[in-house]
C-alpha cells in the first residue's frame, strides 16, 4: 500500500499535531485563544505549547496577528510592560469572533466527515 503521511509502511507518525496540521489550524487556534480576552504574543505562543501544540514561532505567529489585524478580525492596544516595554495585546473584535465561530463550524464539519470517512473505511 502507498503511503503519503511522510512515515515509512508500517511504523506510526508522531502522536504530536504535525508542523503542518498546527500551521492551518493557527488562525482558529488563535482566535479562540482570544475569546478569553486580551493576549500578547509571548503569552500565546506558551499557550499553545502547554497545550500540546509545539513547534510554533514568533515567525509564524506574528505574520498571522498581522493578517488578522489587517483583516478587522483583531485590534491592538498598547499596554504598559512589566518593567519593561510595552506589550502589544491583540484583542478580538466583533467581526473576529463571528468568524472564529465560522471556522470552529468548518472545523467541526471537516472532523465529523474524517471520522464517518475513518468508520466507513475500517468496517471494509
Amino acid at each position: 500500500m502507498d503511503h503519503d503521511d511522510g512515515h515509512e509502511a508500517g511504523t506510526s507518525p508522531a502522536l504530536e499535531p504535525s508542523g503542518e496540521w498546527v500551521r492551518a489550524l493557527l488562525p482558529l487556534l488563535v482566535l479562540t485563544s482570544l475569546r478569553d480576552g486580551p493576549s500578547y504574543g509571548y503569552a500565546m505562543l506558551t499557550r499553545l505549547e502547554r497545550a500540546g501544540f509545539r513547534g510554533v514561532t514568533g515567525s509564524g505567529l506574528y505574520p498571522l496577528l498581522a493578517r488578522l489585524e489587517r483583516r478587522r478580525l483583531v485590534a491592538t492596544e498598547w499596554r504598559p510592560g512589566d518593567g519593561g516595554p510595552g506589550r502589544k495585546y491583540f484583542v478580538l473584535t466583533e467581526d473576529g469572533h463571528a468568524h472564529a465561530a465560522r471556522l470552529r463550524e468548518a472545523w467541526a464539519r471537516f472532523t465529523g466527515t474524517a471520522d464517518a470517512f475513518n468508520e466507513i473505511d475500517r468496517s471494509s
